[in-house]
């Protein structure tokens, strides 16, 4: 019996291998062509991608003024001449925007892909400075036991001297 887990692993992994091969013939980092870093980035970018809630990340938070990064995709037709102003709002409305609707149209489809992929960068950014701070407390931990063993050796040399 063929198991279907397998079958779909391999499938996977020659999607990988070929993805990879595609991204070194463009010129890809030199570190993808070992294939554990390849996958490990990968496994990152993907958990950034398909598990996490995009519009539950820190990044955003710590900017100061969502208009900072967020898109403007209304359009507002104000002035600031209190005589001629409303004319020149009522012309702006009834005359340019329906000349320029399919401009307007086409620039509103790309600023919400737009924005998308900033959240989608946002999420990659914080999954990335997570899997660092895991590994940095991972490598202090080694640090505290390594320098534990050789405070340890020292106590150990002075006893027997």
């Amino acid at each position: 019996m063929v198991s279907v887990e397998r079958v779909m692993r391999q499938i996977e992994d020659d999607l990988r291998r070929e993805r990879r091969a595609r991204l070194l013939e463009k010129g890809a980092p030199e570190e993808y062509r070992d294939a554990e870093v390849y996958a490990s980035v990968e496994e990152v970018l993907r958990r950034a991608i398909e598990t996490r809630d995009h519009d539950a990340v820190l990044l955003p938070e710590l900017l100061s003024d969502e208009q900072d990064w967020t898109l403007e995709t209304k359009l507002r037709f104000e002035s600031h001449r209190p005589v001629i102003g409303p004319v020149i709002v009522f012309f702006k409305r009834h005359v340019l925007l329906p000349l320029n609707r399919w401009l307007y149209q086409y620039n509103l489809e790309n600023f919400q892909r737009q924005q998308r992929i900033n959240r989608l960068l946002f999420a990659c950014i914080e999954e990335l400075a997570i899997e660092n701070a895991t590994l940095r407390r991972i490598a202090g931990l080694q640090d505290d036991r390594i320098a534990e063993r050789k405070d340890e050796r020292t106590e150990g040399d002075k006893r027997e001297s």
